[in-house]
């Protein structure tokens, strides 16, 4: 029998090419999948063959959706959530039929701080649902599916996403005991900041304005790290309340201004607001938010 070109789009070849979106490159892509990277090659081309367009640009920072790509990204996307709507219909909360992997990019300071332990209990309450949690000091594109679920701090900037209010983040001073009592006996402060990779973020141009001819004795990448540092002495850091009053052995120092409280939210793509999985994921995490509020809290 003569082979026949194909034109049909193959379910496996899109499954492939939405991992390839997401993770940018051959060996990410089959590591995820668990296939070699000869496999993810024939299933991409195979899938530009079915559709007659270019879908992939190799580049040496790794692959690049062109726009035809892009396209398709979110159609392939769409067509995972609907397998997943389709596969959990009529499933309730707690039912143990819910399963699945939900992936959840979020700080590395609220997420080891707080969602964490959050997330370690709904893992117990619902056996069929697995936890990716990406801990990126910049957050990772929900467009390009690389995260099912976002939380994110501060203005948001991201288009066609649906958003959910988790409160407001508060900052303080905090060091060890005798920092905060030199501080207030009117001794110049000595800060823990972010370093310079971080340089951009909020925090940091904040205290440079504020505090403009102080030293910064220790510069870490996130907040736990600074956090624990001022605990052991190197000056005073400004994380967000819910860390400062969280890690035994810093104190909560008198000394202002502080930073405007910023805003926390919960963001899922609109076409992915009815997976189950991801519903209870997106619950779960709202409730634990709004339970807890008062850790966040000035």
């Amino acid at each position: 029998m003569t082979d026949k070109k194909r034109t049909e789009l193959d379910w496996q070849d899109m499954r492939i090419f939405l991992a390839l979106g997401r993770y940018g490159s051959l060996s990410a892509t089959a590591r995820a999948l668990r296939v070699n990277h000869a496999t993810v090659a024939r299933r991409v081309q195979s899938l530009e063959e079915s559709v007659g367009q270019k879908l992939v640009e190799r580049r040496p920072e790794g692959y690049v959706l062109t726009s035809a790509g892009k396209t398709a990204l979110r159609v392939a996307a769409e067509m995972e959530s609907a397998a997943q709507t389709m596969k959990h219909a009529g499933a309730s909360d707690g039912d143990s039929s819910l399963r699945g992997l939900v992936r959840i990019n979020a700080p590395p300071g609220l997420s080891q701080g707080f969602i964490l332990a959050r997330l370690t209990q709904l893992t117990e309450s619902y056996p069929g649902i697995d936890i990716d949690l990406a801990t990126n000091l910049r957050s990772v594109s929900l467009g390009r599916h690389k995260a099912d679920i976002a939380v994110r701090v501060g203005r948001l900037v991201d288009a066609d996403l649906i958003a959910r209010s988790l409160g407001r983040m508060a900052f303080g001073f905090y060091g060890a005991a005798a920092q905060c009592e030199r501080v207030e006996r009117g001794e110049p402060p000595v800060f823990v900041s972010f370093n310079e990779e971080s340089a951009d973020m909020p925090g940091t141009s904040w205290l440079t304005q504020q505090f403009p001819h102080s030293r910064v004795s220790l510069r870490a990448e996130n907040h736990i790290l600074q956090a624990i540092a001022a605990r052991d002495g190197a000056g005073l850091a400004l994380p967000p309340h819910y860390l400062g009053r969280g890690l035994p052995g810093l104190s909560l120092c008198a000394l202002g201004p502080l930073p405007p409280p910023r805003d926390m939210w919960l963001l899922i793509r609109r076409q992915d607001r009815n997976v189950p999985t991801l519903r209870v994921v997106m619950q779960h995490l709202i409730d634990s938010f709004k339970k807890d509020e008062a850790l966040f809290d000035a």
